[in-house]
């Protein structure tokens, strides 16, 4: 029997799209020991029938905290998108620290040190504080996500082949969701490698027009792009109750793309293969691989 102590992995959002397929990465490495972080039991059953270990934690709840982070080595933290992400992250990565936590793989959001863009800036001021408590880190500061037009908000965003956004003819950087998790994944395992790294994950700039007609030669069916003002998202937003300190940040980026005021807002970078082996997905990959769900 073997007496080595496997590095303990803590993923924060398990149940969310990044954190579970940041697992699913991570099932098949036999040298780390994952640990699915969850709200309440009821959550944890997905992960007790694979056979993950899990424990009870609330961002909210400082009492979960050091529980939860005992022995562990390493944390993949995917906070909220509310404005509460701040606080939360700050007690979430002191208690983090008192527990003896080493290694913080951190999913932030788009944007150069220089944002100012709203929820962009919130997550760079979560970064330098994982920096001031010293911890060893990465920062992964993901582009938008392709899934966003599979579906949003538990609605489908593309209805019988017609996309609607609220970015005029921006083009935007974009990113497939496998390709964060699969990143997360391996700045988890080899956090020597990773070390001091921030990461801008966007490997495929498009527009809605250039993205509909990919989605129209490769899936055989017809899709254009009729935009939106972003002042619908604001209403919409408004009508759901939303937490609007956030959503009044997305609106004011929304705005800021269809007006082309975001530099470098389709930027897109090439360290996706230095870091995994692979290529990145392109659109067209993605369409290809989601085609079924695409058809109409």
């Amino acid at each position: 029997m073997s007496n080595i102590i496997k590095p303990r992995i803590l993923i924060t959002g398990a149940t969310g799209q990044v954190g579970g397929k940041t697992i699913d990465f991570l099932l098949s490495d036999t040298s780390i020991e994952i640990v699915a972080a969850v709200r309440t039991a009821e959550k944890a059953v997905p992960f007790t029938e694979k056979g993950i270990k899990m424990v009870i934690l609330d961002f909210d709840d400082e009492s979960t905290h050091i529980p939860a982070f005992k022995n562990i080595d390493r944390i993949f933290m995917v906070t909220a998108y509310t404005v509460d992400m701040l606080r939360q992250s700050k007690a979430l990565l002191d208690n983090a620290k008192k527990a003896g936590v080493k290694h913080i793989v951190h999913l932030g959001a788009c944007g150069p040190d220089d944002t100012t863009i709203g929820h962009w800036a919130w997550h760079q001021f979560v970064e330098r504080y994982i920096e001031w408590c010293g911890f060893s880190y990465t920062h992964l500061r993901p582009q938008d996500f392709m899934q966003n037009l599979l579906g949003y908000g538990g609605k489908k965003a593309i209805e019988n082949g017609i996309l609607h956004h609220y970015v005029s003819d921006a083009r935007m950087s974009w990113v497939d969701v496998d390709n964060v998790a699969e990143v997360a994944a391996v700045t988890l395992v080899h956090p020597e490698l990773h070390a001091g790294k921030t990461y801008r994950l966007g490997y495929d700039g498009k527009n809605f027009n250039e993205i509909a007609a990919l989605m129209t030669s490769i899936v055989g069916k017809p899709f254009r792009y009729e935009p939106l003002s972003p002042d619908v998202f604001l209403q919409s937003m408004i009508d759901a109750g939303a937490e609007m300190a956030y959503m009044g940040c997305v609106y004011d980026h929304w705005k800021r793309y269809a007006a082309g005021t975001i530099p470098g807002a389709d930027d897109t970078f090439d360290n996706f293969q230095k870091i995994t082996g692979k290529q990145p997905t392109k659109w067209a990959d993605f369409i290809e691989k989601h085609k079924a769900q695409l058809d109409y």
